[in-house]
């Protein structure tokens, strides 16, 4: 069984990606998994780096809870919205504040590689989109790239898998129900 740590990076509790959640954290939870999970709409703290990485900000509670639950997890699982071909600001500002040296990885001086600190964990990241992944990957290229190589994998976790699932404006609720049926499925697998 795993430990497993699911953010729901969608400020909107009560959202497609909130259903999507609670999906996966009920497979997980019959699946025999220990499961945490945190929802970014409740969380509160500061997504502006005020001074860049110059000055470092003293982290608030939930960014700091953030950081203990991913070294916690064994696998790490983030769902989120595609808005405007990436992550929702405020998420995107969590990450900036709190995926820090010290935490995620560490750079030696004089040294052309880092040290990746999270290594041995994975994840499962799950983005919704209003426009099939198809067409948004032609048109604006990958959309998940900043989280699963410039975030995850550059701190060690690996693999990182990638679920798409887009259309969501016309989406029929039926296929909506097979979609939440899959992402628990993948919750009692740890997965």
């Amino acid at each position: 069984m795993k430990k497993i740590f699911i953010l729901m990076g969608n400020p909107d509790v009560e959202s497609t990606n909130g259903r999507l959640a609670d999906a996966y954290e009920r497979g997980a939870k019959n699946g025999g998994h220990e499961v945490r999970r945190m929802n970014l709409g409740e969380m509160k703290f500061d997504p502006i780096l005020h001074r860049g990485y110059k000055v470092r900000q003293e982290l608030e509670p939930d960014l700091i809870a953030v950081q203990e639950n991913i070294k916690w997890a064994d696998h790490f699982v983030l769902i989120y919205p595609s808005w405007w071909s990436g992550m929702p600001g405020p998420l995107k500002g969590m990450f900036d504040r709190m995926w820090l040296p010290g935490f995620a990885f560490n750079f030696s001086p004089g040294k052309l590689l880092w040290k990746m600190l999270l290594k041995g964990k994975t994840a499962r990241v799950i983005v919704t989109s209003d426009t099939n992944p198809l067409i948004n990957r032609f048109m604006f290229g990958d959309s998940t790239g900043i989280i699963q190589r410039g975030i995850l994998w550059f701190s060690g976790i690996f693999p990182v898998y990638i679920t798409r699932i887009g259309g969501m404006k016309s989406i029929t609720e039926e296929k909506r129900l097979r979609w939440i049926g899959r992402i628990e499925r993948k919750g009692g697998m740890g997965r």
